[in-house]
């Protein structure tokens, strides 16, 4: 019991450190918190309504496209930031013993404190739009676990593959910005032909994002038990187990050698 305490202890320290560093030195601080995902919201929401007319058929849009964005900047910051979670921390891991996966655990907290205050202006956003709260909103908490658990597993893959091939950054910098665009964010699914949209709808992270819209915004929102057949509608519900599992016996396994490798 008292391991476990100073574990958590040692998790909470780390994520503390790792939100404050974060923002030290910016002038706005932890402003920048609530200011990114902001601003990237405005310059999606001007090009794809003004332009391009894509949310018109989407009801409270704005929202939609907020939320969607939210999700995925949680999702990218866990996997982005953990990605040198072992490496940064050499100096501490040769000198120190504990368990590695903390300093994956202690991004990802840090990450989670960041969308905490993200989703309270979704929620802020809601409340002017006027859209109404419905029972299925008790869910939300279940998809953000789900989230939680798949970004997790990715990054313990990432960070411990990262510390014998430092081009990992590189890679999945450039896979993030393919998976955006394959991730329904700025379109709704409508615009996508139906066997494309039971493709995309394979990916969790799609699936999550959808869900969460069905469940806060409008039941409009296509969700991965509508569009895909029956047999397969399990598959994007338990990827995120599979890949946590995974990532978690992965890292496990290459732990033992971190102190030699970095």
């Amino acid at each position: 019991m008292r391991k476990h305490s100073a574990y958590l202890d040692l998790i909470r320290a780390l994520t503390l450190t790792d939100f404050k560093l974060k923002y030290q030195g910016s002038i706005l601080g932890y402003l920048w918190t609530l200011v990114k995902p902001i601003l990237m919201f405005l310059v999606l929401y001007l090009v794809f309504t003004k332009f391009f007319k894509i949310g018109a058929s989407v009801p409270y849009y704005p929202v939609y496209l907020l939320l969607g964005i939210v999700l995925w900047m949680f999702f990218i910051e866990i996997t982005s930031t953990s990605i040198d979670a072992i490496v940064s921390k050499g100096d501490l891991i040769r000198k120190v013993f504990f368990p590695r996966i903390v300093l994956v655990i202690s991004r990802g907290t840090a990450a989670l404190i960041t969308f905490t205050l993200n989703f309270l202006v979704v929620l802020g956003f809601m409340i002017i739009s006027s859209v109404k709260f419905q029972l299925l909103a008790l869910f939300m908490p279940l998809l953000i676990i789900e989230l939680f658990v798949l970004t997790t597993g990715i990054a313990l893959m990432l960070s411990s593959l990262f510390v014998r091939y430092r081009d990992l950054s590189h890679i999945w910098e450039v896979f993030l910005q393919i998976l955006f665009y394959a991730t329904p964010i700025i379109y709704p699914l409508s615009f996508v032909p139906p066997k494309m949209a039971k493709l995309l709808m394979l990916n969790p992270i799609a699936q999550i994002i959808q869900d969460s819209r069905y469940v806060l915004i409008t039941n409009q929102a296509h969700t991965a038990w509508q569009i895909l057949p029956q047999e397969f509608i399990w598959i994007p519900y338990t990827l995120p187990i599979f890949i946590f599992g995974f990532g978690y016996f992965q890292f496990q396994r290459s732990a033992a050698k971190f102190a030699e490798e970095i």
